[in-house]
């Protein structure tokens, strides 16, 4: 049997808080609290599950693995905005090659980096 991804989990000063804004962002529920690690369902649209995990440390430097969120064509600016009103920041956006390719990197509450992509 092969190996698979069953979770994708992040480092969080407040769990409960960062899994707010991503179950907001990817339309989906908290699947378990468990106080310093928080759970999120699986989007309808797919995808591991996501969990947050509560550190003492603070984030530092840019992070070097990160989640690219696609958008259906011609959605990728109102999505961008959604996500700007749950609370992330827009860093720039990028691509626009021959292509296609183009998309919008932001980061969440707790400064991790993430993207919208559009193809």
């Amino acid at each position: 049997m092969a190996l698979a991804i069953g979770m994708v989990t992040t480092d969080s000063a407040d769990p409960k808080a960062l899994a707010g804004f991503w179950a907001a962002a990817l339309r989906t529920d908290v699947s378990g609290n468990y106080g310093e690690f928080v759970m999120l369902a699986p989007s309808s649209a797919g995808g591991p599950v996501l969990g947050f995990q509560k550190v003492p440390e603070e984030r530092a430097g840019k992070n070097r693995l990160h989640l690219d969120l696609v958008a259906p064509v011609g959605e990728r600016h109102a999505e961008v905005e959604r996500l700007v009103g749950l609370g992330a920041t827009v860093l720039g956006e990028r691509g626009g090659d021959a292509e296609g390719f183009v998309w919008t990197t932001l980061t969440d509450p707790e400064g991790n980096e993430f993207c919208v992509a559009e193809h």
